[in-house]
């Protein structure tokens, strides 16, 4: 279905909720990073792309007086009322409204009240693989209230308007990429974050035989003793021997220099993040010049690296890089690797646009007999960001 089918659909659908037509239709991707992975927080490049899935969301100005907004979603569930007259404070932790409450909070903080009206939220971004539904739901909704304010956002400010929302509505402390990728993504294009800077450049990526082939995993194992924060608070114990302000302004050189002032486990820490930074940017390279076979060799590099020295692999994500690898590229995979946190989710491959049906059925069969999970499986040609459909 393409975006301006599925916002006929949704608008189809917000008519039965809602017995009358929608005004406004935004919507805004979900996101994959193609490599780059647990680089931001030490200020290094991610590279992601915008998936062709979407959060759709449509809405109409309220018939009632009521100075309030209704929030439904066609995931099921109670609708969500919102109280504009009163002060903003978020739900209890883990409800979905937390989100898109967060986004209308901070226009209405910068004196852009949309006033009250009636939406209809429906996602085709798969959630709780890692693929950052909750961005985009986000932005959709930031995407909206430009539509219904009239008042359009410098990208950055919308991106991180979306990202507080995140931290203090949502209370997870996200970092920068999955806004930044669903506001500023390009049909046919990369973008590399500089997450010191914030800096963004889009990378083309238009050569129609190649796409991204997502695979879903099916499973997340819960972790105890809060393992992202004792991997920050370990590149932090790395750069403060290396005396540099953050893991971004180290190399290699200085690494192994250091290497006996450093826990081993400090050390791999650093080693990966170290050489992640100088992967994602080899890699855009790459895309640049449309290099398939060194980008697939830097994602397969990034993997063992994570697996290895970081340690935010698992067996399930380990299986379907391995039986990517046995495919290989005779039989049209270039790369693959685990991406988002970790202990989990999903896995990206770069592959030939013309043989993903077959190495579709043999990665879901083979991962199935080993694993006894079954996989979800799509594909992907890196897509548009956020857009007003109707406006």
């Amino acid at each position: 279905m393409t975006l301006t089918e599925l916002g006929k659909s949704v608008a189809d659908q917000f008519s039965k909720a809602y017995g009358r037509e929608p005004r406004w239709i935004a919507a805004a991707p979900g996101r994959v990073n193609v490599i780059g992975e647990h680089t931001d927080y030490n200020e290094g490049f991610v590279f992601p792309m915008a998936i062709d899935r979407y959060t759709v969301i449509a809405a109409a100005a309220s018939d009632g007086k009521a100075n309030r907004i209704q929030l439904r979603s066609t995931a099921g569930g109670s609708p969500a009322e919102i109280d504009l007259s009163r002060p903003f404070r978020p739900a209890e932790k883990g409800t979905w409204f937390n989100y898109p409450l967060g986004v209308i909070a901070g226009f209405v903080a910068r004196g852009l009240n949309p006033g009250p009206f009636d939406a209809l939220i429906h996602s085709t971004v798969p959630l709780g693989g890692g693929l950052s539904s909750s961005a985009a739901l986000e932005v959709s909704t930031a995407t909206l209230l430009e539509a219904i304010t009239g008042k359009k956002l410098d990208p950055v400010d919308k991106a991180l308007l979306s990202q507080k929302a995140e931290h203090e509505y949502a209370g997870m402390p996200c970092g920068i990429m999955d806004q930044f990728i669903s506001v500023m993504g390009k049909k046919d294009h990369l973008l590399l974050l500089d997450c010191r800077s914030r800096k963004t450049e889009l990378v083309p990526m238009t050569d129609p035989s190649i796409e991204l082939l997502i695979t879903n995993t099916n499973v997340k194992h819960e972790l105890t003793g809060g393992e992202y924060a004792k991997r920050r608070a370990q590149c932090e114990a790395a750069a403060k021997i290396l005396g540099v302000s953050s893991l971004r302004d180290a190399d290699a050189v200085k690494l192994e220099q250091a290497r006996s002032k450093m826990e081993n486990t400090v050390y791999r820490r650093a080693k990966h993040v170290i050489s992640e930074i100088e992967r994602t940017l080899h890699a855009a390279e790459g895309v640049r010049a449309s290099n398939w076979p060194t980008v697939g060799q830097l994602m397969y590099a990034s993997h063992s690296s994570l697996r290895d020295d970081y340690e935010v692999s698992c067996s399930e994500l380990d299986a379907v890089v391995d039986i990517a690898q046995s495919i290989g590229l005779k039989g049209g995979v270039f790369g693959c690797r685990m991406t988002g946190g970790g202990f989990g989710g999903c896995t990206v491959a770069l592959v030939q646009a013309d043989r993903v049906a077959a190495i579709s059925e043999r990665l879901s069969a083979e991962y199935e007999k080993r694993t006894r999970i079954k996989p979800t499986l799509f594909v992907s040609r890196p897509a548009a960001g956020a857009t007003v459909i109707k406006g």
